[in-house]
Order: C-alpha cells, then sequence, then structure tokens
C-alpha cells in the first residue's frame, strides 16, 4: 500500500506547465531566503535532535502517524534542494528513533519531510532566531514516550508539569554515610548544535572535554568509594538548568564542569578555575567568560518556556555563601593540581556568575583546561596523553578536596 504520507505522484498530477506557472509567479525574494541551508541530525541514547537553518524564519505544520509510527513535518514556502534530497544519507543506523526519512515537494510552495521512526515519540518542535554562527533554524526534538530510566528525562517531563524537588540538606559525614560512595557530577562543557570554542584547525570544544569526562569519570568510578555521573555522555545538546537539575536531582556531592578556553587573542594560554559569584566578576576576563558560556542554552538551542521554567527552578535564592566557600576551596585543590600540568592563566580562583554553577547546594566548579584558540594548546587537548594527564589532575584535585573532610550530601 502506498505511503499516503508522501506521495511524489500528486506534483505529476500539477501537469509539469502549471508547477512552472506557480513557481515563476511566486515571490522569488521569499524562496531565496527561505531555502533550507542546512540541515543537521544529533542523534543519542537522550534524545535524537533535527535542525533545519534558513536566511528566513521557517514555517511549518507537523503531525505524527501510528501503524507505521512516522511523523511528517511540512515547510512552507520552500523549495526542494540538495541540502533537503539528503537527508536520507544524515540518518545514523544507531539512531534510537528515526529508522529512515526522505523529503520532497509536496505541493509548489510545500516540501514535506517524512521521519519513518522506530518507536512512538514525543516531539517538540519549535523555532529559533539567528545567534552566533547560526542563520534562522527549526528544531525537532524527538524524545521517547512512556517512563523513562534516565534521571534527565524524568526531570525534563517533571518540569514540563510544573514539579520540582526541595533541595537536600547538607550533612557532615557520619558513620551511616560509610557505606555509600561519593557523588561527582561531571559536565563536559557544550554538545550536540552547540560546538563551544573552535580552534584554528577546527577542532571543537565539545568533542575535547567530552574525551576528558570520560576519562575523569573513569578514575573516579574505579575509587571503591566514590561514583561519577555526567551531564552528556555523547555529543547531545542539555540545557544549563537540567544539567544542574541533573545533579541536585542525583544529591551529587560535587559539580565539576569540563570546558576548553577561547580569547580573539591567540597568545592567550593557561588554565583555570572559576567558581560562582554573588557579587559580580572578579575580573573583566571572568565577566566575559560567564556571558559566553551562559550564552550555550542561546546557541544549543532551548525553547524559551522550557528555559524559563529550568531558570526558575534550579536559580534559586542564592544565599549560599557556605556553597561557594567549598567551591572556592575545592578550585583551589584543584588549581594545584593543575599548575603542575600546564601554565595557570590566572594564579588563583577566579569568580562570576556562571549559570551552570548556580546549584545552591552543591560546591561547583568550571575548569577551563587549556586555551583552544592557542595554537600550541589545540595541539595538546587533541592528544590522548593531555586529555589523561588534565583527568589525572582534576581527579587528584577532587581526592584532595574530600580528605579535607567536607560536607557530603545527605540521602534520604
Amino acid at each position: 500500500m502506498p505511503d499516503s504520507t508522501f506521495d511524489p505522484s500528486r506534483r505529476a498530477l500539477l501537469g509539469v506547465a502549471a508547477a512552472t506557472f506557480l513557481l515563476a509567479v511566486s515571490r522569488p525574494g521569499r524562496a531565496a531566503d527561505s531555502q533550507i541551508v542546512a540541515l543537521r541530525i544529533w542523534p543519542s541514547s537522550t534524545y535524537t535532535r533535527i535542525t533545519l537553518e534558513s536566511a528566513a524564519a521557517i514555517q511549518y505544520k507537523q503531525f505524527t502517524l501510528a501503524n507505521p509510527n512516522r511523523m511528517v513535518i511540512d515547510l512552507q514556502g520552500v523549495q526542494l534542494n540538495g541540502v533537503l534530497k539528503d537527508i536520507s544519507s544524515q540518518i545514523a543506523k544507531a539512531d534510537p528513533f528515526i529508522a529512515s526519512a526522505r523529503a520532497g515537494q509536496f505541493d509548489p510552495d510545500t516540501v514535506r519531510l517524512v521521519l519513518d521512526l522506530k518507536t512512538e515519540v514525543k516531539p517538540q518542535v519549535f523555532t529559533l532566531a539567528p545567534i552566533a554562527e547560526y542563520k534562522n533554524r527549526l528544531v525537532v526534538d524527538l524524545y521517547p514516550n512512556g517512563q523513562q530510566d534516565d534521571p534527565l528525562l524524568a526531570l525534563l517531563q517533571d518540569y514540563s508539569k510544573g514539579k520540582m524537588e526541595q533541595p537536600p540538606a547538607r550533612v557532615k559525614p557520619k558513620a551511616k554515610d560509610a557505606d555509600r560512595p561519593i557523588v561527582v557530577m561531571l559536565d563536559p562543557g557544550h554538545g550536540g548544535e552547540d560546538p563551544g570554542a573552535i580552534g584554528l584547525q577546527g577542532n571543537r570544544e565539545k568533542d575535547v572535554v567530552l574525551k576528558i569526562g570520560h576519562q575523569l569519570k573513569q578514575l573516579i568510578d574505579a575509587e571503591p568509594n566514590m561514583h561519577a555521573y555526567m551531564t552528556r555522555s555523547d555529543d547531545v545538546f542539555i540545557p544549563l538548568g537540567v544539567r544542574v537539575a541533573k545533579a541536585r536531582k542525583l544529591n551529587a556531592d560535587l559539580f565539576v564542569s569540563i570546558h576548553a578556553d577561547a580569547a580573539p587573542n591567540r597568545a592567550a594560554r593557561g588554565s583555570s578555575v572559576f567558581a560562582l559569584s554573588e557579587k559580580g566578576a572578579t575580573s573583566a576576563f571572568a565577566k566575559a567568560l560567564a556571558q559566553t558560556e551562559n550564552n550555550s542554552d542561546l546557541v544549543g538551542g532551548v525553547k524559551i518556556a522550557s528555559k524559563d521554567k529550568y531558570l526558575a527552578h534550579t536559580l534559586l535564592d542564592l544565599t549560599q555563601t557556605a556553597t561557594i566557600n567549598d567551591s572556592l576551596k575545592l578550585g583551589k585543590t584543584v588549581l594545584g593540581q593543575l599548575g603542575g600540568l600546564n601554565k595557570l592563566h590566572k594564579n588563583a580562583v577566579e569568580q562570576a556568575g556562571f549559570a551552570v554553577l548556580k546549584a545552591p547546594d552543591i560546591p561547583s566548579i568550571l575548569v577551563e583546561t587549556a586555551f583552544i584558540s592557542n595554537p600550541d594548546e589545540e595541539q595538546r587537548l587533541i592528544t590522548a596523553e593531555f586529555q589523561q594527564q588534565m583527568a589525572n589532575a582534576i581527579f587528584s584535585g577532587v581526592k584532595s578536596y574530600f580528605a579535607s573532610g567536607v560536607a557530603l550530601a545527605a540521602r534520604a
């Protein structure tokens, strides 16, 4: 039985002459502006994201069908081109949600995309205004339908329903805590649509820090009294607020965000550690860096309503002096270890208003491993040897911090 969601014969019914006439009288300026210039697909274990990019805002309609499961997206005022025709080649066999995809000129003014799905999904579709190097984007996020085991997915569902858990109290380690591991949340920065900083040779921050994160997780998990979780374990975009919320959901004792710096001056180099500030940045550099990192949600792509929910639930009353003091203590021990591996950009822990460090009850630091914008440091960052050394240095700092007898998160 033919697939009624996409029937190329419909175009033939218009007749070649009629189709040519209709295309000729359409507004050429609008057609040029609405041309899809890029299509990207980001499959992951968490969700699959599809983004389409155009010089003009993309008008669309979408719906899903069952038996078999499909999602249909009609792009209005768009003409079929090579970018759209190539969608099938971008579907990875390992994609947990999309089996195949195709595109065709549904009528003279509409391109229809059809996604053949492996399972039922909960799609979220929204548009994004131009930001950074991106033009107008249409974002299609495919989430699995049903109960999720991943705490992040459960959080996303909770936030959509307006739910929020209360922050856990913090207690000094007691005998009853001896049998449970210390929990460290590792946060490889950026991901998916958000590449982070890009070096002169094209190496991307998101790739480098993910590798360091995996190495660090192995070191932590090898300790009998420690366990690490990651805000992302593959190339996927995770909103800043969800990164914080996931750490709080798992009652993490520490939060370590891993990044690779960039600066207009390619001579800038060295490792840095940052903590949250309630009163403003400690330097112009720290302030500019925090602004750049806080723009990750805009670059990576967050639906505005969702972003507001994340902020409402994670940027709580920042009367967290004790937590910031612990963060500074952690930062100092990590910075000391980094100084044995690489030149330090600053000899002290700096502070600024990083959104990803705003858990009110978890000591949190942001580690800038090196400047990926510096040609020499870019070359070091992409080597397995330096990545392992960086993971070792951060790990040693974390162990030293806990050896000093700090407070742990309470367990229910």
